[in-house]
């Protein structure tokens, strides 16, 4: 297999990035028709939708170069985190329906979701599996026990809309 090129995250990059957690969203543009509510303005590569059944369990990984924003459409997810590299016990944010959370690079990161929950994640890379898998490294610091969780070697199917988030 081929090893994608991804390139490195450069200062200018770095520096364009919201602070980690919640992000701020700005106000909808509203009218007779409806609203538009804006979501991200960063040049990205991946948009994927996710569909989360309660008591699942996403993510127990980092991304070496990767960021991502999660913007939550119906449901809530429990958004656990820590510096890659600690042992810390994970800090939670509660994101609920029409909130989203940003995720940059080096970031141990997971999901839990206690009810189902729609959240689209935007992405920086390719959402390809060669890409993916060259750029994500699998931790265990959320607890799966009592949880539904995926390990690298389960099955999967792509007919079936599963996804290695």
């Amino acid at each position: 297999m081929v090893t994608p090129h991804i390139p490195p995250v450069t200062a200018e990059e770095k520096a364009s990035w919201p602070a980690h957690g919640v992000v701020k969203l700005e106000k909808p543009f509203i009218d007779a028709r409806g609203k538009i509510q804006p979501l991200v303005d960063e040049m990205m590569r991946s948009a994927v939708m996710i569909e989360s059944k309660a008591g699942s369990i996403r993510a127990n990984h980092y991304h070496k170069t990767d960021w991502h924003y999660c913007y939550v459409i119906s449901g809530q997810l429990e958004y656990l985190h820590r510096p890659t590299g600690s042992d810390a016990e994970p800090a939670v944010i509660v994101v609920d329906e029409g909130e989203m959370v940003f995720t940059p690079p080096m970031v141990d990161h997971g999901m839990r979701f206690p009810v189902d929950t729609v959240f689209l994640t935007l992405g920086r890379n390719p959402r390809d599996q060669a890409t993916y898998e060259a750029d994500v490294v699998r931790v265990d610091f959320v607890p799966t026990e009592g949880w539904t969780s995926w390990k690298p070697g389960e099955t999967q199917s792509r007919d079936a809309g599963d996804d290695q988030a």
